[in-house]
C-alpha cells in the first residue's frame, strides 16, 4: 500500500513561485548594488577618513570602513545612511517642518500634476490635429521635435525670468516648465496610436459612410488607449523631472528641487540623497498609478488586464 506524498504548505509554494519567477533575480541584482554601493562609499570617503586619523598608518581595516560608513557629511553616503535619512525626514518630523520630505513632496508632486495635465491636454489636441489636418502634420511636426532639443535647463530660468515679470509666480511657471516635457510623448505617441487601426477598418468605415467623428470616436480612440497610456507613464515621469528643474532657479523654499539645492549649497550629501530616492519613489508611486488606470481601462473596454 503506498501513500502519496502530501501536499506542500501554502508558505512552500509561495517560495517555490518567489524562486521560480522573477523575485530571486531581483533580490540577487538588489545584494549586488548594494555591495558596490558599499565599496564605492568606503572607497570615496577612504582619504577623508584617513586625514582625521590621529594616526592614519595605524588606522586598522575594520575601523577604516566603520569610519568611511558613519561620516556626517560623506562623498558618498552608505545605503544606511540614507535609509536612516528617509526615516527621519518622512516618519519622524511632522509633515509642516520644513525638513519634512513629505511637505516638499507635496509642493513638487502639486506642480507635476497640474503641469502634466497640461501637457497632456496640449498634446493630445496636437495629435488629434496633426492626425485630421495634413498641413499641420507638415508644419507643426518639426516643430515639436525640434522643441525637444533645447535642453531644459536653458528653458526653465527663461520662463521663470519671464512670468515673474509679468507676476506670475509660485506653481504655475513650475507647471509650465513640466508641460513642456511632457506634452512631446503624449503627441508622438497619441499620433501613433490614431494612425494604427488598419487602413481596410478605415476605409470600411467610410464605405458605411462613417464621419470623420464616428470614425475617431468608434475606431481610432479605441485603438489608441494602449499607446495613450504608455505615453502617459513617460510624461508624468517627465513632468516630475521639470517640476524639480523649474525649482533649481527661483530659490523656492519648499520642494524636491529646493530640498535638492539646500543640501549642495550646505554640503549635505545624505541630504541629496535621501531627496533623490523621495523622488524616484514618487516617480515610481505615479507611473505605477497610470499603469494601474490603463489596466482598469482595457479591462473594462473588453481587454486583458
Amino acid at each position: 500500500m503506498t501513500t502519496e506524498p502530501a501536499a506542500p504548505s501554502f508558505f512552500a509554494r509561495a517560495v517555490g513561485r518567489a524562486l521560480g519567477g522573477s523575485l530571486l533575480p531581483v533580490a540577487m541584482v538588489i545584494v549586488a548594488l548594494l555591495a558596490l554601493w558599499y565599496g564605492a562609499a568606503v572607497l570615496l570617503n577612504a582619504p577623508f577618513a584617513r586625514s582625521m586619523a590621529a594616526d592614519p598608518a595605524a588606522l586598522g581595516l575594520s575601523e577604516l570602513i566603520d569610519a568611511t560608513l558613519s561620516q556626517e557629511r560623506p562623498v558618498l553616503p552608505a545605503p544606511h545612511q540614507v535609509l536612516w535619512e528617509l526615516k527621519k525626514s518622512v516618519f519622524d518630523l511632522p509633515v509642516t517642518s520644513k525638513r519634512s520630505l513629505v511637505l516638499h513632496g507635496w509642493v513638487t508632486l502639486s506642480s507635476t500634476l497640474v503641469g502634466f495635465g497640461l501637457g497632456a491636454l496640449l498634446g493630445l489636441l496636437l495629435a488629434i490635429g496633426i492626425v485630421h489636418v495634413k498641413s499641420l502634420e507638415k508644419s507643426l511636426m518639426f516643430w515639436i521635435v525640434s522643441s525637444q532639443t533645447v535642453p531644459i535647463l536653458a528653458v526653465a530660468p527663461i520662463v521663470i525670468v519671464v512670468l515673474g515679470a509679468i507676476g506670475v509666480t509660485g506653481l504655475v511657471p513650475k507647471a509650465i516648465i513640466s508641460a513642456y516635457l511632457c506634452f512631446f510623448p503624449v503627441t508622438i505617441g497619441m499620433v501613433k496610436g490614431l494612425t494604427s487601426p488598419d487602413r481596410l477598418h478605415v476605409d470600411l468605415m467610410r464605405t458605411w459612410d462613417a464621419t470623420p467623428a464616428q470614425t475617431f470616436w468608434r475606431l481610432r480612440a479605441p485603438a489608441s488607449v494602449p499607446f495613450l497610456f504608455t505615453s502617459l507613464e513617460v510624461a508624468i515621469a517627465a513632468s516630475l523631472v521639470g517640476a524639480i528643474v523649474g525649482e533649481l532657479p527661483t530659490g523656492a523654499q519648499a520642494g524636491l528641487g529646493a530640498r535638492l539645492l539646500a543640501g549642495s549649497y550646505y554640503g549635505q550629501t545624505i541630504q541629496i540623497w535621501a531627496a533623490l530616492f523621495a523622488a524616484a519613489a514618487l516617480a515610481a508611486s505615479m507611473v505605477g498609478l497610470v499603469g494601474l488606470i490603463e489596466r482598469l481601462v482595457l479591462a473594462a473596454m473588453g481587454g486583458r488586464r
